[in-house]
């Protein structure tokens, strides 16, 4: 006996359960890498921002970092999370968890497969400047996770917050990583005081915070004996490079990383080892730098609870929990809108 009809066609993929926004202009998004390296290295002191150092290469060894013994930030913070991140989506119930700057899942996924979370959490949406990174994340949390849909924006969170689509119900806002401390106070200010100004009365931001603490372990930690922070320090000059044809030589300068205490913060730095001339060939600059001198790559600050409270009031927003790790390392912050304090929208 013999079958009529058309064989059946394989089952067509299921359609991805994620969007990405995008809000970077490649041309735009050159012209300001070229804007903020001739600004940086033409002023004095001279600088570059610390978001540079996060290509590829320079991602691949802050992973690094986070798993060497003198680097107690991501354990600590992973520790509080993990004992208290149950209780605060229990709590919360959020139906849309953001999280800005997603990079190692495992911290948001404390969240996301919390008890009785999938009952509620019913979107996930990661914003960063590397689109990659946005569709790695979605892509990854949502396969494995069917209630879960993602809705991704690659942008520079400091520039278009306000992009954030809307939401669709309660919202947890969480920045990990201490990645707040790497801004200098006003435009610390303006970006929480942004943050502040989208939470609607029943929106919290769950916010990594790095601590005041013994010198020694802080200076340790940005001055590894395996010198992997220092490879990380000098790879910025590789972007640069890229960004901007330069020729800088990253082995002709040193890595120093030191507390300064008048500022509660850990600066990182770059020590020509003698005599630069630099040509920067898209930007038509030469850049000299005597021996000894400097280029500023990062400046992490470090809070105390009454300085986070402070912060935090400033840009609208009030602490409604203070969780530390036993040893006093690293503090997890849950903020909410403060009552008749919030900023004008």
């Amino acid at each position: 006996m013999t079958m009529s009809g058309n064989p059946p066609r394989p089952t067509d993929p299921a359609p991805p359960r994620y969007s990405i926004d995008r809000h970077l202009d490649s041309a735009a998004a050159a012209e300001t890498v070229r804007g903020d390296i001739r600004s940086g290295l033409t002023g004095q002191p001279k600088t570059l921002p610390s978001k540079y150092f996060y290509d590829a290469t320079g991602s691949a060894l802050f992973e690094r970092i986070t798993a060497l013994p003198e680097y107690y930030l991501t354990r600590a913070e992973q520790a509080i999370i993990a004992r208290v991140g149950e209780e605060i989506v229990a709590d919360l119930r959020p139906a849309d968890v953001v999280e800005l700057g997603p990079g190692s899942p495992d911290k948001v996924l404390r969240l996301l497969d919390a008890p009785g979370a999938s009952t509620h959490v019913r979107r996930y949406v990661p914003f960063d400047v590397d689109g990659q990174v946005v569709e790695t994340a979605a892509a990854s949390l949502t396969e494995s996770r069917p209630w879960l849909e993602a809705h991704g924006v690659e942008g520079d969170f400091e520039r278009h917050f306000e992009h954030l689509p809307p939401r669709i119900g309660r919202r947890l806002v969480a920045f990990f990583g201490s990645t707040i401390g790497n801004l200098d106070p006003e435009p610390r200010h303006e970006f929480l005081a942004r943050i502040g100004r989208r939470l609607a009365p029943e929106d919290r931001l769950l916010m990594g915070v790095d601590l005041v603490k013994d010198t020694a372990v802080l200076q340790a930690a940005y001055n590894d004996a395996a010198g992997v922070t220092a490879a990380f320090n000098r790879n910025i000059l590789r972007v640069v490079n890229r960004a901007v044809r330069g020729n800088f030589d990253p082995d002709a300068f040193g890595h120093r990383a030191f507390y300064n205490p008048t500022d509660s913060r850990m600066e990182m730095h770059l020590i020509a080892r003698s005599h630069q001339a630099v040509e920067l060939q898209d930007l038509g600059l030469t850049i000299h730098l005597s021996p000894g001198e400097t280029i500023w790559t990062e400046s992490s600050h470090k809070f105390t609870r009454g300085s986070a409270e402070e912060m935090m009031a400033g840009a609208g927003m009030a602490v409604e929990r203070w969780d530390t790790d036993p040893d006093g390392l690293f503090a997890l912050v849950l903020a909410g809108p403060s009552p008749g304090g919030a900023l004008p929208r």
